[in-house]
């Protein structure tokens, strides 16, 4: 199967599925990554606290946003 069959074939499916099924896939997805996210963060700070983790975690995501933003007004 080529990668374009495969794509058609996913796109396939997320279509026969109701919308709750597909919003808990995308929570599911953003889930999994903060959760990487906030293991890059211990890496890179060792020395954080949960709660420290959690406010550098919330600002990467608040600075994501507003860089889209800019970027859709741009456009």
């Amino acid at each position: 199967m080529t990668p374009d069959e495969m794509s058609m074939r996913q796109i396939d499916a997320y279509r026969k599925m109701t919308g709750e099924q597909r919003l808990r896939i995308g929570l599911g997805l953003f889930e999994a990554s903060c959760d990487v996210t906030r293991q890059q963060i211990r890496n890179r700070f060792p020395e954080l606290t949960n709660d420290e983790v959690e406010q550098r975690l919330k600002q990467r995501i608040r600075i994501g946003y507003e860089i889209q933003q800019q970027m859709e007004l741009r456009r």
